[in-house]
């Protein structure tokens, strides 16, 4: 566990960074700080490497205090990873990733061997172990900067804003990917970002700090959503963060209806069938049961269904593994106000209109509040002040 105690880093000229912030990052997890500029982000990120040296209070890693510890020592047990990746341009890829070990003492085959295994976790093709950083894409660069950090198997990872100089694709690509990462190796990860939206995907915990290094809130993901601290953490979390906090809601239970959903190919008996449903609309699929999009149900015609005709669809959601934010975001998407589900190979496995989606929301906040009186009614009264759950 890193513990952040009371620390205050203020410059010679009277400016305070961060003011007696006191943190307890959790081990095998993702802690986020965000905030808005000149907050203290990054500053307390270099503090607990000593990249920049605390003012005030101390920097303790499983126990110990990091001043303790020779710089250079620390450092290097410490991945780390900044924005444009910071890559050495004079070395090949391999040799990039490769850095951390051979300054630890690895031989060279051993170390270019550890980097070639990276390169697979982290997305890379081995085709671009010989090429050199500018003649990578921005997201392999970074991706380059993620396997070094991870090198020489720090237990600490420190990420300050590494994905946010690349467009918004390949940013959600990066961050899949580091999820990914930390599913199968469980480090302990810092990371900087002034993205909300990032900070809320990533973090297990975030920190929300304010200008001038002072801690405003410091939660899981949904309770900071859900019960913000006071108005500065309530306006930075934006006007849609109801909507946002549906990304923790699973749209596995929705009912999903199949009847209205005819391949491209149906009989005149089965279109007839689909449209005696009460639904507006059919989703017409391709052979392989791939949504292919809308139609009225009189404006089909067994034999005669072509794409051409057809209302967009939108995109679908997975059923099994997306929230009901991104069911919902297919409903808003789609003109007619349904959403297609799929399964795992892209094809069709239901449809569900915005009313239905809308109810499961309901019910997943009534079952929420439920849950916590239940919790407040079976504590122990001791007198002590309690969280709610979000």
């Amino acid at each position: 566990m890193i513990r952040i105690d009371s620390v205050t880093k203020r410059y010679p000229d009277g400016t305070v960074a961060v003011d007696r912030l006191s943190l307890e990052i959790p081990d095998r997890s993702i802690t986020v700080l965000v905030g808005p500029s000149g907050c203290g982000k990054t500053t307390t990120l270099r503090m607990i490497n000593r990249m920049v040296e605390p003012s005030e209070g101390t920097i303790l890693i499983d126990g110990v205090d990091s001043r303790q510890q020779p710089v250079n020592t620390l450092r290097r047990s410490m991945g780390y990873v900044i924005q444009n990746a910071g890559l050495f341009q004079h070395r090949t890829i391999l040799d990039n990733i490769a850095t951390v070990p051979r300054m630890l003492g690895w031989g060279k085959e051993k170390s270019r061997a550890r980097a070639r295994e990276l390169m697979e976790r982290v997305g890379l093709d081995g085709t671009l172990a010989k090429r050199y950083p500018y003649q990578l894409s921005g997201g392999q660069q970074q991706r380059v900067g993620v396997a070094r950090a991870l090198a020489a198997d720090p237990p600490v990872l420190l990420m300050d804003e590494p994905f946010s100089a690349v467009d918004p694709v390949v940013r959600k690509g990066l961050q899949d990917e580091l999820l990914r990462i930390q599913d199968e190796l469980g480090k302990t990860i810092v990371f900087v970002t002034h993205d909300i939206d990032e900070a809320v995907k990533l973090g297990t915990t975030v920190a929300v700090l304010r200008t001038g290094g002072k801690l405003a809130q410091f939660a899981p993901p949904a309770e900071l959503l859900s019960r913000p601290a006071d108005d500065f953490v309530e306006d930075f979390l934006g006007a849609d963060r109801g909507i946002r906090r549906l990304s923790f809601f699973p749209a596995a239970g929705l009912e999903l209806l199949t009847t209205p959903v005819v391949a491209v190919d149906a009989t005149a008996e089965r279109i007839a069938e689909a449209g005696a449903a009460d639904t507006p609309y059919l989703l017409v699929t391709d052979a392989d049961g791939r949504p292919l999009g809308w139609s009225e149900p009189r404006d089909l015609t067994a034999g005669a269904i072509t794409a051409d005709r057809l209302l967009p669809y939108g995109r679908p959601f997975v059923a099994g593994t997306d929230s009901l934010r991104s069911a919902l975001d297919c409903a808003v998407l789609s003109p007619t106000g349904w959403a297609v589900a799929v399964d795992a190979s892209g094809r069709a496995t239901g449809v569900v209109s915005q009313q239905v989606i809308a109810e499961a929301i309901r019910g997943a906040h009534a079952r929420i509040g439920a849950d916590a009186a239940r919790d407040a009614d079976t504590e122990p009264d001791d007198g002590k002040a309690r969280k709610v759950a979000p």
